[in-house]
């Protein structure tokens, strides 16, 4: 017969605390609208985004914020954003020219990356050849850039070579 040591005892107890004395919250997947029926592993989703076209969103170390791009109403060009991860206080953090992608927040939260055009064009670049389905261009004036989480203090970390 196996004994039960004196330190997992708190843990038993607290798992039986857990199971038998709180009550079980109960989940109707009718009312989850954005859930397909035949999810088995998520619930309880929620849009963060209802408006624009939006991609690549990155949980912070801390899991408190999201780091994405986004495209939408005077924003034509996709560009960085953070946002808490309820949906509030949205904020571009990228600078509001050229095209962006690849956001993510570096280890501890302390500084961002992402890649923008901004450097060579201002404007959006031409928007690649469709025709044959969805395509992500990798446009030769993409270059890597470091920044605060707040999206200040901008650097470039990639140089042309020539």
């Amino acid at each position: 017969m196996k004994q039960i040591s004196f330190y997992s005892l708190p843990l038993l107890l607290s798992l039986f605390l857990i199971t038998n004395i709180f009550p079980q919250s109960s989940y109707d997947a009718s009312s989850d609208y954005l859930r397909f029926p035949q999810e088995k592993h998520l619930k309880n989703i929620r849009m963060l985004t209802p408006e624009g076209e939006n991609a690549e969103a990155y949980l912070s170390s801390d899991n408190k914020k999201l780091i994405y791009q986004t495209s939408h109403s005077d924003i034509k060009c996709d560009q960085i954003f953070t946002m808490n991860i309820d949906g509030t206080d949205k904020k571009m953090v990228s600078t509001g020219f050229g095209k962006t992608t690849c956001s993510y927040f570096l280890p501890g939260d302390t500084a961002i990356i992402y890649a923008s055009t901004h450097l060579e064009d201002k404007n959006c670049p031409p928007p690649p050849d469709r025709s044959k389905g969805y395509v992500w261009k990798l446009y030769d004036s993409f270059d890597i850039f470091i920044a605060e989480p707040d999206g200040s203090n901008v650097k470039r970390l990639t140089e042309e070579i020539k």
